[in-house]
C-alpha cells in the first residue's frame, strides 16, 4: 500500500513554512534566520527540508541568480484546517461538537492517589 503525505507538516517543516508566512517569499538564508530563533540548525539542515516541502508541493521555488526563492503554496488558515481535521478525524470520530464539549469541560484535576505499600515496586530489584 503507497504511503500518502500528511497534509499536516511535521514541526521541522511548519517552523520553515511558518517563517516563510511571514517573509512572503524567501531563500535559505532569510529562512534559516528567522527559524535560528528557535532552533539553530545548519542551513543545509534548512535547504534539505525546504526542498522536502517543494516536492510534497508545500512550497513553489524558483531560480533568482545562483540560489532559489521559496513561497507558500497554501496559507496558514489551509494548513490550520487541515491540522485540525486531523485532530477530528483522529481523536474525535470527525465530530466538532464533541470537539467543542471536550474543549467546553473543565479539566479533572488529579486526586490524591493512596498507594498500599503492597502495591509500590521494589526499587531493591530494579
Amino acid at each position: 500500500m503507497p504511503r500518502t503525505a500528511r497534509e499536516v507538516p511535521p514541526p521541522l517543516e511548519l517552523l520553515c513554512l511558518r517563517a516563510l508566512w511571514s517573509l512572503g517569499e524567501g531563500n535559505v538564508k532569510a529562512v534559516r534566520q528567522i527559524v535560528a530563533q528557535s532552533r539553530p540548525l545548519a542551513y543545509t539542515t534548512i535547504m534539505t527540508v525546504l526542498d522536502r516541502l517543494v516536492r510534497k508541493g508545500m512550497l513553489a521555488r524558483r531560480k533568482v541568480g545562483r540560489s532559489f526563492a521559496y513561497a507558500p503554496q497554501a496559507t496558514l488558515d489551509a494548513a490550520r484546517r487541515a491540522a485540525v481535521r486531523e485532530l477530528l478525524d483522529g481523536y474525535f470520530d470527525g465530530s466538532a461538537e464533541e470537539l467543542l464539549q471536550f474543549l467546553q469541560r473543565r479539566p479533572e484535576r488529579p486526586s490524591a492517589v493512596t498507594v498500599h505499600t503492597a502495591d509500590r515496586i521494589d526499587t531493591v530489584l530494579l
